[in-house]
């Protein structure tokens, strides 16, 4: 089989190796951080931290969900010089996050010390915890979350691919929520008159 065809082949295997009804949590997870006024906020390292703009911005625009991440160099530097690299993230919740916000913690191996640092953090302050990994199995972050999505794959590319494709499930299924409960209330609304 051709490099392509295989790649291709492995990409579908993995997205669809994902339990659904762990997406379905994952979403009310989220629709219940905002109900009561909490956030997501979304962070990774490198492609993972490309990945976690991305979803944080279609959260925030095509769901209403308020989204954060924290990928302003300027943020980065200054907490990284202040606090050290493997712990940024946690300061940076303890600036930005409130025990009713969501954390989606991103990291393909899943040993990342600063996200480790993170689901640690959030644990202590009663955050929901939704953890995206890949590589080994038995990888420290994949068991920290309330919800944890694992990739079986040691491809860089493949596993945050995968990631990427599962969160943006989540934001459409959220989109169709919304349309669900306009239908409803546009339905109520017009027995009513």
């Amino acid at each position: 089989m051709d490099f392509f065809k295989k790649y291709v082949q492995q990409m579908c295997e993995n997205i669809k190796e994902v339990d659904t009804r762990e997406l379905d949590k994952a979403t009310t997870m989220i629709i219940g951080a905002a109900v009561n006024n909490g956030k997501a906020i979304i962070v990774g390292n490198g492609g993972s931290a490309a990945i976690a703009s991305h979803v944080s911005v279609d959260l925030t625009k095509n769901t209403r969900v308020r989204a954060i991440n924290f990928n302003e160099a300027d943020l980065i530097t200054c907490f990284a010089n202040d606090y050290g690299y493997e712990r940024w993230v946690e300061k940076a919740l303890d600036f930005y996050a409130q025990s009713q916000d969501v954390l989606i913690l991103i990291s393909s191996s899943g040993r990342s010390k600063n996200i480790l640092n993170a689901a640690l953090k959030a644990k202590e302050m009663g955050m929901k915890l939704i953890t995206f990994s890949g590589f080994d199995e038995a990888n420290p972050l994949r068991s920290m979350g309330h919800i944890n999505f694992w990739v079986n794959n040691s491809s860089y590319n493949i596993v945050e691919m995968t990631h990427h494709v599962w969160l943006l499930a989540i934001v459409d299924k959220i989109i169709e929520h919304i349309g669900e409960q306009s239908s409803k209330t546009e339905l109520q609304n017009t027995k009513k008159g």
